[in-house]
């Protein structure tokens, strides 16, 4: 018997999601345990490992393969993941690399440095203010995973290996998530939930600038002048650190050639074999120019893509519950429902399982999308750019990392803010 017809496999597979999504909210707890043994021990080593959220969804999706070849026989599950399509996965991994290098880095922290110069208040004032609006709405053009790669390395470097209070970092992580979620709306290739629709509701460039892009942009205006406002004594006092000490300047020339790289990708969206084999040209490229290298980040990026071929595992079969829910409610309540529902389950998927419902009306196809950026930066499997910007900056956190119930509670204001102005604007 199929999976696809077998309601109770997707049951299960249902079971699987939402224990995976307890996971998330508990790997501080497996932390906490992992140091009860010995150091360098197999327990203290697989409850390290449990407690990496980048693992918990690739995890509990290797379990429900295993069951279903179980119950169901290796060719049925076999057949199941040749069904899914681990396209953003790759995409995701490929761009974070390439973003996450040196010659990218230097060209957006100068572009924002030069941006902040304008402001006539503190240096470090400034310079969050204008990196926390400007890369966030980058994301509509280099889409938001590369949005969200360079933005939180920024941060990381600048702020987050500073010693700032625990109170700022989960502020700043949570309007970081919900500005990228809603930066990419601008344009309709660059954010994962648009992008699942955008062709199928026949939604372009002058859609999203006239329903989407303004409103995302005074949100992301809004809720980062009221945070930076809130803890501007803090910021202000910041020591800002000269980057890049004794290491030679990037010439433009090498700029120029990692951003023709990521603008080869982005046009190749669609394309694995493309994309990935235009990536292993410039592993080449990083090599030949290594002068102008640091450290690419290819566990960080790997880390981040099993998160979301986890997320692509089990997410296919929770189309039974969720698409009676998308289609039996009102504009409004679907609004709601959207941004609640994409805390627990990325809004990509969201979309996409609303786009197969055919009695979706106008306003509830603009209700089921806003519905799904906003709720975005609430948790970190909310929108799949999300893994990329917790595997740079948990870092920061210290040894239990980062708390899925702080990042909620900080990301509510940012949010609600952003449900107004979709909403009511």
């Amino acid at each position: 018997m199929s999976v696809h017809t077998t309601t109770g496999m997707e049951f299960f597979a249902t079971i699987c999601f939402f224990l995976a999504i307890l996971h998330t909210f508990s790997v501080k707890k497996f932390q906490q345990l992992a140091r009860r043994y010995a150091p360098g021990s197999v327990g203290e080593n697989f409850l390290h490992l449990l407690g990496e959220v980048e693992v918990v969804f690739g995890f509990w999706g290797a379990i429900f393969l295993v069951l279903l070849a179980l119950t169901h026989g290796t060719a049925d599950a076999v057949r199941y993941l040749e069904t899914r399509d681990f396209k953003e996965p790759a995409f995701v991994f490929v761009v974070l690399v390439i973003c996450s290098t040196r010659p990218i880095l230097s060209l957006a922290e100068r572009t924002i440095g030069f941006t902040s110069q304008l402001f006539p208040i503190a240096p470090p004032l400034a310079f969050y203010l204008v990196c926390l609006i400007l890369g966030p709405l980058m994301g509509s053009f280099i889409t938001e995973p590369a949005a969200m790669t360079v933005t939180a390395l920024i941060l990381l470097d600048r702020f987050f290996s500073q010693r700032i209070s625990t109170k700022l970092k989960y502020a700043t992580l949570g309007l970081l998530f919900v500005n990228v979620s809603i930066g990419g709306t601008l344009t309709p290739y660059a954010a994962p939930p648009v992008l699942m629709v955008a062709s199928k509701w026949g939604w372009g460039l002058g859609d999203m600038l006239t329903h989407f892009g303004w409103k995302a942009a005074i949100a992301i205006i809004a809720s980062t002048v009221l945070t930076t406002y809130r803890f501007r004594e803090e910021i202000s006092k910041l020591t800002w650190i000269a980057n890049e000490k004794n290491l030679p300047q990037v010439p433009l020339w090498v700029q120029t050639s990692h951003v023709f790289f990521l603008a080869l990708v982005v046009m190749n969206t669609h394309h694995t074999a493309v994309f990935v084999g235009i990536f292993l040209f410039f592993l080449g490229w990083v090599k030949v120019t290594q002068e102008y290298q640091t450290e690419i980040k290819l566990r960080e990026g790997l880390l981040v893509a099993f998160f979301l071929g986890g997320l692509v595992v089990l997410g296919g079969p929770q189309r039974w519950w969720l698409e009676p829910v998308l289609s039996r409610l009102d504009a409004f309540p679907l609004y709601l429902g959207s941004i609640l529902l994409t805390a627990i389950t990325d809004n990509a998927a969201l979309t996409y399982l609303g786009a197969q419902v055919p009695t979706l009306s106008i306003a509830a196809r603009y209700a089921l999308v806003a519905g799904s950026v906003v709720g975005g930066g609430l948790t970190v499997i909310a929108n799949a750019p999300n893994p990329v910007g917790y595997g740079i900056l948990n870092v920061s956190f210290g040894k239990d990392g980062m708390s899925p119930w702080r990042l909620l509670t900080h990301a509510a204001l940012p949010t609600g803010i952003a449900a107004f102005c979709f909403w009511i604007l």
